[in-house]
């Protein structure tokens, strides 16, 4: 695994103990008013993780975990990020991409790591900052 990949990871596991905590939080709230047990344990973790980071990347280009490990995303042609390309690449990444590994795991990196792909999907790149 190459050392961006490795950063890649460890700010996605900071993202999600962040994204935890807040989701413990927004189930406190709302194991009042809504008592399916299936939108607590998948659409709340998701929507949670996926507001805070779309609102991040939206703003700054990094998220919490990005900017703690020096990484910062990009748009492949150095243009500002869309919303369209946030969330295709947060939606790519969360389903399809994980076949992507399965089906062959070697070929899953390129450019050291800097383009995974939901990053070729969404038209972006990390940099180290």
């Amino acid at each position: 695994m190459k050392s961006i990949t490795k950063k890649r990871t460890k700010a996605f596991l900071i993202d999600l103990a962040i994204s935890t905590a807040v989701t413990a939080g927004v189930e406190y709230v709302l194991r009042k008013k809504v008592k399916n047990e299936a939108i607590h344990a998948i659409v709340t973790p998701t929507v949670v993780m996926w507001s805070l980071e779309f609102a991040q990347l939206r703003k700054k280009g990094q998220t919490v975990g990005y900017k703690k490990m020096g990484l910062e995303l990009a748009n492949e042609n150095g243009s500002e990020l869309t919303s369209p390309q946030i969330i295709k690449r947060m939606a790519y990444r969360d389903t399809i991409s994980t076949f992507d590994y399965l089906k062959n795991p070697k070929a899953f990196e390129q450019q050291n790591g800097q383009l995974l792909p939901h990053d070729s999907f969404s038209g972006t790149v990390v940099k180290e900052v």
